[in-house]
């Protein structure tokens, strides 16, 4: 079947009307924006050495762009004191806004300011740019003056540790900081005020291999004379005291949650004290949370709530001495990310009463995070709190589609279910600190009578506060909706990491990270979480180069849920993150470890056919073979490891994997080819969009290959017939080869399987199986279904990075236009700048707009009649362009 264009091209019509000659006022409106440095504005406590720089124009003239760059960075604000300069790149021909430090060696524990100065391409005028900073904390481990504390307790103690101390300041402060560094998760007070609005910091890591620390500005909460420091210690992965799968709780690193900590001050007077955590700090494990578990929830009595222990004054004669233990590794780092917030405050929308004692609230849509309960009662009464997805049909709160790995010794710590013991001292507000939860709905159920209306409980939406860079809208309201679930799907499931599902597991499963890569930077700038994570990865690779299904791991996942076709994230994820930010970092860093799993695939796999994988999981009801998939991730990783290679100056490696790579396509296509058919395999709907999306199919075969896939879908009864894997390629490959009709159809069907089919039964999020009453697998909030999220930028929009020119500074188009959708627009924000790509119909009329940012240029591809091939190449400078189309 052949889908036949609608529009053929009439006119392009630039909409640039501004003279190549401006006039002072457009020179003027030239400005350098979005200053980061290691992607994050004016940081604070980096370890980075040699940081990253980065920087955009704001320039609305045609062809805008930057011929040449000047970057200097001082320790003074002004820029102008000579002695305070310390590195000027000098005028540096090229239009890169991505530079890293080359300068002296950086200094710890110092403010830098640093600007940018552009030359623009007409040479007509410079422009600085605003004043951006960055601060260092500890370059080497050999600088922390504290030392590791813990309440001296064995990791079956259930209450949290309370840890305090005062101390008496003198001169008047500039500046103080907090460095932090912990072995589970931490809540820092200082005079009785939480610092920060982060949650669940540190990020989890191997905790036995790198640990991280943690910077917060606390100059505003300190004081002339007595000053308290409080910290509580979470078990977070540290301490795993509930029972599941994965065998967290036989962690090798597992210990009593324990942190050090330097409170560094710079006085008016120019000089600097610094207090370390040491034996003069008292602790106590008498405090109000009385248990807490990452993975199940919190318990919090209020009647032992201690008033006033983290403010001067408080009579800590109770409270013993501290116990000084080892640091849980010897590599601590900056936490240098994107942190985890309370991002939304939803209120609840509906709230049903059982009875006086049992109330189930719907805040109207799933996510992660916490809820907040506000109520009065008896001292004593006991209220729980259950966070689940779904309810019974009588109404109150079912966990039977999110417990299967709940594996409990005893009724003390059930599934999502918080506990409150209230201390009967008027109203009273619970949020957990340490722990966090996937739902739509809370039953609250209290041992005595208590009253609650709408107003009593609200719920915060918790992820990795990454920026948004990306939109999608359209005249069909379902896209806007499976985009929207997509990526509240993703955010719930990113927390320093990117995880499976926030309930049940809350795992880094590889598989689902690498499918849902292209979504996630696409949709929000989130390199951070991806550079930490791939440090995660690099720390749990085996000597030979396996690595586990999930990352970070206490040691399960090297036996099971492994293999190419999941954990190729060590080779997917940072080509990526190149693609998307023209940062070839990740791709160095991890470059050795790519290429240890290349060479024991290698040598698992000699005839070039890899059989050892998880196959194309939860598939809807064809199975593809494991050795099919497999090997197609197989010869997708030695490719990016060539290509790496040749862009790191590795040339004998770029040749070795070249010809691995070659091998592995030789043997794909003689094992699984029917030359007479046309097709892969047997021709399921995974193994052709496999073999078409992964680059296996040869040139000449693609158009016969693609039309075998769409008279396959059409038999299916054009709908999906694929798994994970097959979820990642089936759009693409279809777009991509001239059936984007089809694929159009796929994406927006209403009707079982499909995502619209959950969308249309109430969902808010993405579903982890297609049957929404399937037996098993059936979390209601799951990424690895994602892909979509990142075709709609790609397959409509027709946005993608060009390897070539990677990082969006050359911008490959190739918009697709169904026939039933009459208003479409997407919205990148890249490294360079806003793109947009979209159009509108008006009659008969198909207007397409085009925004490619300054110093960035576009390859236009317009629609052809050929079913595959497109027509028109055009090429777009920086700008606003139009075209029409009838």
């Amino acid at each position: 079947m052949r889908f036949l264009p609608i529009f053929c091209f009439i006119a392009y019509l630039p909409l640039n009307t501004l003279s190549q000659q401006p006039g002072k006022g457009i020179v003027d409106s030239v400005e350098v924006i979005q200053l980061k440095t290691e992607y994050l504005v004016d940081p604070k406590g980096i370890d980075s050495e040699n940081p990253r720089f980065s920087w955009q124009i704001k320039d609305r003239r045609p062809g805008a762009g930057q011929e040449s760059f000047q970057l200097v960075v001082s320790t003074d604000s002004s820029l102008l004191q000579e002695q305070a300069l310390v590195y000027n790149s000098g005028k540096i021909q090229g239009s890169e806004q991505l530079y890293t430090y080359k300068g002296k060696t950086l200094q710890p524990f110092t403010r830098y300011f640093w600007a940018v100065r552009i030359w623009e391409r007409n040479g007509l005028a410079d422009r600085w740019s605003p004043m951006a900073s960055f601060e260092t904390g500890f370059l080497k481990n050999s600088h922390w003056r504290g030392a590791w504390i813990s309440d001296g307790n064995g990791i079956d103690h259930k209450p949290a540790p309370y840890f305090r101390k005062e101390f008496h300041l003198r001169k008047a402060i500039r500046s103080a900081r907090a460095y932090i560094a912990t072995a589970g998760l931490f809540e820092l007070f200082i005079n009785g005020s939480r610092a920060g609005d982060h949650r669940l910091d540190p990020m989890y890591t191997r905790f036995d291999r790198r640990t991280l620390y943690v910077t917060h500005d606390i100059t505003r909460e300190l004081q002339t004379g007595m000053n308290a420091l409080g910290v509580v210690l979470g078990n977070g992965w540290y301490n795993h005291q509930s029972t599941a799968v994965w065998n967290f709780h036989q962690a090798p690193w597992r210990a009593r949650p324990a942190f050090c900590m330097d409170i560094r001050i710079e006085y008016l007077d120019g000089t600097v004290e610094t207090f370390g955590t040491g034996k003069d700090w008292k602790t106590s494990a008498e405090g109000p949370l009385v248990f807490n578990s990452i993975y199940t929830a919190e318990h919090y009595d209020a009647r032992k709530v201690m008033a006033g222990w983290n403010r001067p004054g408080f009579s800590d004669s109770a409270w013993k001495a501290v116990t000084l233990r080892s640091a849980p590794s010897g590599n601590i780092v900056a936490q240098s990310m994107h942190p985890v917030r309370n991002t939304v405050e939803i209120p609840a929308r509906y709230m049903r009463k059982f009875n006086d004692t049992v109330y189930v609230f719907d805040i109207g849509r799933n996510i992660a995070g916490v809820s907040r309960l506000r109520v009065k009662g008896e001292p004593g009464t006991v209220i729980r709190l259950k966070h689940g997805e779904r309810v019974y049909q009588n109404g109150r709160v079912d966990l039977s589609n999110i417990d299967v790995h709940y594996r409990p010794t005893g009724e003390s710590d059930p599934f999502q279910t918080d506990i409150f013991i209230l201390s009967g001292n008027g109203e009273e507000e619970f949020t957990p600190s340490f722990n966090y939860k996937g739902f739509q709905y809370v039953e609250v159920a209290a041992s005595h009578p208590i009253q609650l209306d709408t107003s009593s409980l609200k719920a915060y939406f918790v992820h990795s506060d990454v920026p948004v860079a990306g939109k999608i809208s359209a005249s069909n309201p379902l896209i806007e909706k499976i985009w929207q679930a997509t990526n509240n799907s993703y955010l719930s499931n990113l927390y320093g990491y990117p995880t499976d599902c926030p309930q049940r597991e809350k795992n880094g499963w590889t598989g689902d990270a690498h499918i849902a890569i292209e979504t996630g930077l696409y949709n929000f700038d989130a390199i951070t979480v991806y550079e930490k994570w791939l440090a995660d990865h690099r720390d749990e690779q085996q000597p030979n180069g396996v690595l586990p299904s999930i990352i970070p791991t206490g040691g399960w996942g090297y036996e099971w849920g492994n293999g190419p076709d999941w954990t190729s994230s060590i080779a997917i994820i940072p080509w990526q993150v190149y693609l998307f930010y023209g940062d070839t970092t990740l791709l160095s860093r991890s470059y050795e470890n790519i290429r240890r799993y290349v060479d024991y695939l290698s040598s698992v796999s000699p005839d070039g056919i890899c059989t050892w994988g998880q196959g194309d999981w939860v598939p809807v009801k064809s199975k593809t073979p494991v050795e099919f998939t497999s090997t197609a991730y197989f010869y997708a990783d030695a490719l990016i490891l060539s290509k790496a290679a040749k862009l790191l100056g590795r040339q004998e490696d770029h040749l070795l994997y070249k010809t691995l790579a070659r091998k592995i396509y030789a043997a794909f296509n003689a094992k699984y080819y029917n030359p007479g058919t046309g097709i892969y395999g047997t021709g399921l709907q995974t193994e052709l969009s496999v073999a078409l999306h992964w680059g296996l199919v040869p040139e000449e075969r693609k158009q016969k290959v693609a039309a075998n896939l769409a008279k396959r879908v059409e038999a299916d009864g054009g709908q999906i017939d694929v798994g994970l894997l097959g979820t990642k390629t089936i759009l693409n490959a279809l777009s991509d080869n001239g059936y984007a009709e089809l694929a159009y159809k796929l994406a927006t069907r209403d009707s079982f399987p499909s995502w619209g089919w959950w969308i249309k039964n109430g969902a808010t999020t993405l579903y982890e199986n297609w049957p929404i009453d399937a037996k098993s697998d059936i979390s209601m909030n799951h990424i690895m279904f994602g892909e979509i999220g990142a075709w709609l930028y790609k397959g409509l929009g027709g946005i993608k990075p060009d390897e070539n020119s990677p990082g969006f500074r050359h911008i490959m188009l190739a918009p697709n236009f169904p026939a039933t959708l009459d208003r479409f627009e997407a919205i990148h924000q890249s490294p360079y700048g806003e793109i947009i790509s979209g159009w509108t119909r008006k009659g008969k009329k198909l207007l397409y707009k085009v925004v490619i940012p300054p110093n960035a240029s576009a390859t236009l591809r317009l629609p052809s009649g050929s079913g595959v091939q497109r027509e028109k190449e055009i090429h777009l400078a920086a700008g606003t362009h139009q075209f029409e189309w009838k």
